[in-house]
């Protein structure tokens, strides 16, 4: 995957220990960074305290890149892919008439605190809509690849695109409607659950971003699909379960089966067309 072409999104926040906390590629931006270095040794002031303050991290700002001044790579893949999706779901809200509203991504390590509560590693990349980031453990990722046997940069970038889908199913309304049906005693976990139907709409949405990323960019490589469908694969509800209790429960289904992904994700990948991914009125998932 030539992820080195997409443009870097300015809504990464390292929250990591060792990690600044201020955006990454974005924020005050280099010359606002320089002015308030020099205002504050003029002002005889630890110019770090004061971009703490502005960042709202008080003084525990600490450099967020490696000591031999390198851009962190996984930072850097992780910012490549966001900028993506924010490019792909701009164009197409725009298309619908609608403004796109970035999400901001969040980096963690061990646990985190959100809007949504405090979420540990072990619950994997998450979205919370109450604050409109997503959280991510970069720790997932060599997860991913030993344990789930999921290897590749496209892998990962469909992790990252899943939970943009989420983010984009928030400003469409879905989590309301979803709530709505359940409070109309529709259930939320089972097989064609509404939780299994919300996790294959982002799936899908995360095919959509495939389509467009790759028109735009030319930036899959041989394998890279492959990658994509693999790891979708490897974390459906029937894999998972068979490998952490022998057995599948259907009934406890939360984010559909390794063939749904899968079936999902290509729907979105081959028409490009978010109206392709209506999980919710499928008869069959």
């Amino acid at each position: 995957m030539r992820w080195q072409r997409a443009r870097r999104s300015e809504n990464v926040t390292d929250g990591r220990s060792g990690g600044s906390g201020l955006r990454i590629g974005g924020g005050l931006g280099l010359g606002g960074i320089v002015a308030v270095v020099v205002i504050s040794l003029l002002m005889g002031q630890d110019p770090l305290q004061i971009l703490g303050q502005l960042s709202g991290q008080g003084s525990q700002v600490e450099q967020s890149q490696p000591a031999d001044g390198r851009a962190d790579p996984e930072v850097d893949f992780v910012s490549a892919i966001l900028g993506d999706t924010e490019d792909t779901w701009a164009a197409l809200f725009a298309t619908g008439g609608g403004q796109y509203r970035q999400p901001e991504l969040r980096l963690f390590s061990g646990g985190t605190n959100s809007a949504c509560g405090y979420a540990s590693s072990q619950v994997g990349p998450f979205y919370c809509s109450l604050d409109q980031k997503v959280y991510l453990d970069l720790g997932f990722f060599r997860e991913l690849e030993q344990r789930f046997k999921a290897a590749g940069d496209f892998a990962q970038a469909y992790v990252i695109a899943h939970e943009v889908g989420h983010h984009v199913q928030n400003l469409l309304g879905v989590p309301a409607t979803v709530d709505a049906a359940r409070r109309s005693g529709q259930p939320m976990e089972g097989a064609s659950g509404l939780s299994v139907r919300q996790e294959l709409q982002a799936d899908c949405y995360a095919g959509v971003w495939a389509f467009h990323a790759q028109k735009r960019l030319d930036w899959m490589e041989p394998g890279d699909l492959e990658e994509a469908l693999n790891a979708a694969s490897a974390i459906g509800d029937d894999q998972l379960q068979r490998k952490g209790q022998g057995r599948v429960v259907p009934d406890s289904f939360t984010h559909g089966t390794s063939q749904q992904r899968v079936r999902w994700f290509k729907a979105g990948f081959e028409s490009g067309s978010p109206d392709s991914c209506d999980t919710f009125e499928a008869k069959a998932l």
